[in-house]
This record gives C-alpha cells, sequence and structure tokens, in this order.
C-alpha cells in the first residue's frame, strides 16, 4: 500500500478520497486553487499546496503544476477523483513516465474508450450490443444525412447527433425530421469544436422512452475483472443526472448477469485497469433490449450506491489495484443486497432550467448519519442495515463558487428494498436546511412522491413527462407574511430618528 497520495481534485469528492485513505493509514497531499484556500478538503488533508488562480483551466486542469506538487510532497501516487484531470490520458502516461502511480486506468485505456466512434467500433469486435447508428470518419452533410435515415429518421423515428469527443450533453442534439437535420448538424458541430477541439459527429437511432443503466466494473493488472451490478441513472436533467439509484428497477437476475458480462467484455476489450463504468442505454418498455452507449475511465459520482449494495469501499478497491494488488473479490463472491438511492444536492434553481446559484452557505443543516456502509449481506437485506450517508465538499460558511460544479453535496441511502429506500430519502431530504443559497432539495421530494418513480417506471424523459407534478406554481405568501415584510421595508425606508440627548450627552 502507499505511505502518501495526491488527490487532485476538490469538494466531496476530494474529501471522500482522503476519508479512506485515512482509514488505511495514508497521507494525503491536497491541491487547491486561490478560491479554495479555506476549503473542506483542504482542511482535512495533510498537508495542502496552492496550485494557481480560482479558474480551473490555471489550476486544477494544470497537469504540470499537479505533477511538481507530487514530487515536492513526497506522494507515490495520484487519485485524480472525477472530472478535471481524471480522463486525461496524457496526464495518466505523465503522471506513469514521472515515476508515480495513477490511480486509475492507464492512458492507452482512456483514448480508446475517449473517442466514442473508436469504442464502438472496439465493442462490435467485442461483441457488445449497439444501437444502430454511424460511427465514421466521413463528416459530409449528404454522409451524416444518408445514415440518419438508415437509422430510421426516413421513418419517422428520431436520431441523436453525438460528439465524438466529451461528454455532459455538450455537441449533442435530438432530430425528429430531415427539415431538423442541417441545422442541428451545423449547431453540434460549433458546440462540440468549441467544447472538445473536434467537431467530428456519430449517428444513433434515439429511444424516446429510455433507460439509462450503468455497470460499475473493476480490473486488476494482473488480469482479474468483474462487475459490481447495476445502477440506474434515467432521471436525468440536461443530459446529467439527478437521483441514481442500485440495483436498477425491473432488472431480473439473468437480465443482470447479461448486462455484467457485456461490461466486463469492454473493459477487457481495452486492457482496463482501476474502477470504471459501461453505460447502457435500454428500450424502457423492454429493458433487455440494451446498448452500449460509453464508458467512463474514473470512478463516478454515483459509487456510493454501488457501495451501499456491496458493503464495498471502493476507493480501497482504487488504492489496492493501483499498488499492483490483484482485486479482493472474484466474482461468485460478490453479491448484492438492499436497495440505495443517491440525490445529488445541487446549488441551483430547478424553476429556472436547473441554472446554477453561488453564494455562501450561511445556514447549512443536514440529515444525520446512520448505519454503515461496510456491512455484510444479511445486514444489508434487512432493517438492521437501513443507512443513511452524507457526502459533503462544504460545511456552513463555505463559499459555493461560479468557478466550479455547484454540486454541494450527496445525500445516499439504502433500505432492505427500494419502498423503503424511497421512504427513507424522502424523510432525509425533509431535514435538509440550506440558508445562502436555492438548491434542488424540494425538486428532489417531488421527484420521490411521484406515483410513477414509486412505481419504478423510471426513463431519461421523466423530468418533462412529469413537469406539472414537479414545478408547480410557486404559491403566494400567506396574508401575515406579506403584511410583516411590507412593514419592515416602511422601517427600512424611514430616516433614523435624531435623538438630541444622546448626541448632547456625546458631545458633552
Amino acid at each position: 500500500m502507499f505511505r502518501r497520495i495526491l488527490v487532485a481534485n476538490r469538494g466531496e469528492i476530494a474529501c471522500r478520497v482522503i476519508q479512506t485513505a485515512r482509514r488505511l493509514g495514508v497521507e494525503t497531499v491536497a491541491v487547491y486553487s486561490e478560491a479554495d484556500a479555506r476549503a473542506m478538503h483542504v482542511r482535512m488533508a495533510d498537508a495542502a499546496y496552492c496550485i494557481g488562480s480560482a479558474a480551473s483551466s490555471d489550476s486544477y486542469l494544470r497537469g504540470e503544476r499537479v505533477l511538481q506538487v507530487a514530487a515536492d510532497s513526497g506522494a507515490e501516487a495520484i487519485h485524480p477523483g472525477y472530472g478535471f484531470l481524471s480522463e486525461n490520458a496524457d496526464f495518466a502516461d505523465a503522471v506513469a513516465a514521472a515515476g508515480l502511480s495513477f490511480i486509475g486506468p492507464p492512458g492507452s485505456s482512456m483514448r480508446a474508450m475517449g473517442s466514442k466512434d473508436a469504442a464502438k467500433r472496439l465493442m462490435e469486435a467485442a461483441g457488445v450490443p449497439l444501437l444502430p447508428g454511424y460511427h465514421g470518419e466521413d463528416q459530409a452533410y449528404e454522409t451524416l444525412s444518408a445514415e440518419a435515415d438508415k437509422c430510421g429518421l426516413a421513418d419517422g423515428h428520431p436520431v441523436l447527433l453525438k460528439a465524438v469527443l466529451g461528454g455532459g450533453g455538450k455537441g449533442m442534439r435530438i432530430v425528429r425530421s430531415q427539415g431538423e437535420l442541417l441545422a442541428a448538424i451545423e449547431s453540434a458541430q460549433r458546440e462540440a469544436a468549441a467544447s472538445f477541439g473536434d467537431a467530428r459527429l456519430l449517428v444513433e437511432r434515439y429511444l424516446d422512452s429510455a433507460r439509462h443503466i450503468e455497470v460499475q466494473v473493476f480490473c486488476d493488472s494482473l488480469g482479474g475483472a468483474v462487475h459490481l451490478f447495476e445502477r440506474d441513472c434515467s432521471v436525468q436533467r440536461r443530459h446529467q443526472k439527478v437521483l441514481e439509484e442500485a440495483p436498477a428497477p425491473g432488472v431480473s437476475p439473468e437480465l443482470r448477469e447479461s448486462l455484467g458480462a457485456a461490461a466486463v467484455r469492454a473493459a477487457r476489450a481495452v486492457d482496463y485497469v482501476g474502477a470504471g463504468t459501461v453505460e447502457f442505454i435500454a428500450d424502457a418498455s423492454a429493458p433487455d433490449h440494451f446498448y452500449f452507449m460509453e464508458m467512463n475511465t474514473r470512478l463516478q459520482v454515483e459509487h456510493p450506491v454501488t457501495e451501499m449494495i456491496t458493503g464495498l469501499d471502493l476507493v480501497e478497491w482504487q488504492l489496492r489495484v493501483a499498488a499492483g494488488e490483484p482485486l479482493p473479490l472474484s466474482q461468485p463472491e460478490l453479491s448484492l443486497s438492499g436497495h440505495s438511492i443517491e440525490a445529488r444536492i445541487y446549488a441551483e434553481r430547478p424553476a429556472a432550467n436547473f441554472f446554477p446559484a453561488s453564494g455562501t452557505l450561511r445556514h447549512l443543516a443536514t440529515p444525520p448519519e446512520e448505519g454503515v456502509t461496510v456491512a455484510p449481506a444479511e445486514v444489508r437485506a434487512s432493517t438492521d442495515g437501513l443507512a443513511t450517508r452524507v457526502d459533503m465538499g462544504f460545511v456552513r460558511g463555505d463559499d459555493v463558487s461560479v468557478f466550479y460544479d455547484p454540486m454541494v453535496a450527496k445525500l445516499i441511502v439504502r433500505g432492505p428494498d427500494r419502498a423503503a429506500a424511497c421512504r427513507r430519502l424522502h424523510a432525509a431530504l425533509g431535514q435538509w436546511q440550506t440558508v445562502g443559497l436555492p438548491t434542488n432539495v424540494s425538486f428532489c421530494r417531488r421527484v420521490l412522491e411521484t406515483p410513477q418513480f414509486l412505481a419504478g417506471e423510471v426513463h431519461t424523459a421523466f423530468i418533462p413527462q412529469h413537469h406539472d407534478a414537479l414545478f408547480p406554481p410557486t404559491p403566494p405568501p400567506p396574508p401575515h407574511l406579506m403584511a410583516l415584510a411590507a412593514a419592515c421595508w416602511v422601517a427600512e425606508m424611514q430616516p433614523p430618528a435624531a435623538h438630541a440627548g444622546h448626541a448632547g450627552h456625546a458631545a458633552a
């Protein structure tokens, strides 16, 4: 095991990695921008180094500065977290070239999966199911138009244009008719070029009612590979996840085995090492028909729900595998018990198209943490395994900056079954208090109150389909509060009264 590691990230994921490292007796080194000088991860680490100004392009994305800090601090390995440098193949190679361990896959695996068109060709060769689509190099409008027709556009079925590189919904357009195609291609190409420096697109059949089901995989450097079951991340806004759960509702043991086997084939096809997630899209009405979307070559934001149902610490697995150890467990030794759901707590305004917010956390109160993540199967499957976990990156008084992702925390629960987990998460969200900036907490509670979510009828169009229930009109304040507010306003508008007696006394 390593003696000291550097955590090249910030926020809750940096704190999460530091917690496991501390439990294992591994020292940690944090890096931070000038805007994060008082951040929670800086206070938690054994040592911390400033690497630049607030903009991530001048701090967290400066790989050469991270490597210099690693050398200066005596770190033996670098954990990239997620985002920033976590899927930068050149950085992974530079870490290895510096004689350090990268706690993640090799750069070659990232490159193989980072280009969506090349990845799909690899997956086809590995026997991983793919949606009908075009993943070729010819990007002429005539070619893309003809391929869109082959994907079903000519018959009235929608298609999806997707940037070959990148993610997060950028360079992505849904096209429902030939009349929309030219403008959509031009728009997607412009956005892809601006975001990723590559305007190439691929074309796929688009499923209006789809499930986003992903599989957690783990591989070691000795040839071992396992899957740690699936998660459902179908409830999304702007192509980004809001609620994640494990296991996925309605997935049979047979389908679970098929998904897991396909995910392991995908990982082996690129000689993968470490934690990764293989994402599939499935027909919501027939999830047995699933298709490869992409592979995230890092630890996912939603990894805690997998930890909850397996009773494992995935960050510990990452450290052990990066240190050259074999996988701690084989596939037959892994078990799934209980049900877990995670809500991402964002500083944002859901009613304003989830516009991100920034500001100071004047007050922050979270539900009490109960139970433990790492628990045996018989406990996870019973009421003794009820658990509430809060992964935080901020405390009261911290600033949520405009420079970074507005996620404040993750709230994760576990129950013996899905219904119990839904009730527990709804109750925990009701205990969440934030003053100083808006959050999506009330929105997440409304999702959990819809009969369709409670029935497991989740899909990627869930939020727009249930818009009226999720975005109810805001009622006016009660009359007595309006009267009180008016009285306060009038009082504030009054000029300060002159107190001659006080003035004379002060002058004496």
